[in-house]
């Protein structure tokens, strides 16, 4: 299964994957939601999946795909040239990860090693990991990206109604996030969330 919100790159890799005998792209999805739908219907035993979706986070959708397909494989193919995003990824229970500038049998390669349940990692992305071990940064308790969002701007002293509508959410949603960051952070004043953010080093040179 192919996951890009990008119908041409869609295509250009089920042109590549197809030329392989023993692949067949069963389905594809353009964004975060229809990718988790589209798992759990078709139970791929790959779906090679684009990190940056409309949807929301394609990092917290996988233990989703994960749950509802186990037996599904995930490759993450992305630009995302960081370390921290494929410790992210294989933290969250994908098996591969390739940048889409990597050589087209790269892709090929991490799918195949996919199927045996082995792990693949872009060979400089290796090298970069290797050479700068995971340091304890950013946010824990399982902060999700939009929650770090709303969290830095709860910190900055917006309202729900000013987050609302700098994130294109509705003011309900702002409210939901609030209450997990609050209950993952243990923090309930707005005071305290802006110790918190500043702990965690969120809120850079614009902490005031």
């Amino acid at each position: 299964m192919l996951a890009d919100d990008h119908t041409i790159v869609r295509s250009a890799l089920r042109a590549l994957l197809e030329a392989e005998e023993e692949f067949e792209v069963v389905a594809e999805a353009g964004d975060v939601d229809e990718s988790v739908r589209k798992v759990l219907a078709y139970k791929p035993n790959v779906i090679v999946l684009d990190l940056s979706m409309p949807g929301g986070s394609s990092l917290t959708a996988i233990p989703k795909m994960r749950e509802v397909s186990p037996a599904t494989a995930v490759v993450v193919l992305t630009m995302e040239n960081e370390p921290r995003f494929a410790r992210e990824a294989l933290r969250s229970g994908a098996l591969g990860f390739v940048l889409k500038d990597a050589a087209d049998a790269e892709l090929v390669a991490a799918v195949r090693a996919a199927l045996k349940g082995q792990l693949y990692l872009n060979p400089q992305l290796g090298g970069m990991i290797a050479a700068a071990p995971e340091a304890p940064v950013g946010p824990p308790d399982n902060l999700t990206e939009r929650e770090v969002e709303v969290l830095k701007l709860v910190a900055l002293g917006h309202t729900n109604a000013e987050i609302s509508e700098q994130l294109y959410l509705s003011v309900r949603t702002v409210e939901s996030h609030r209450a997990h960051i609050q209950q993952k952070a243990g923090r309930a004043t707005r005071a305290e969330l802006v110790a918190y953010a500043r702990e965690h080093g969120l809120l850079g040179d614009g902490s005031g």
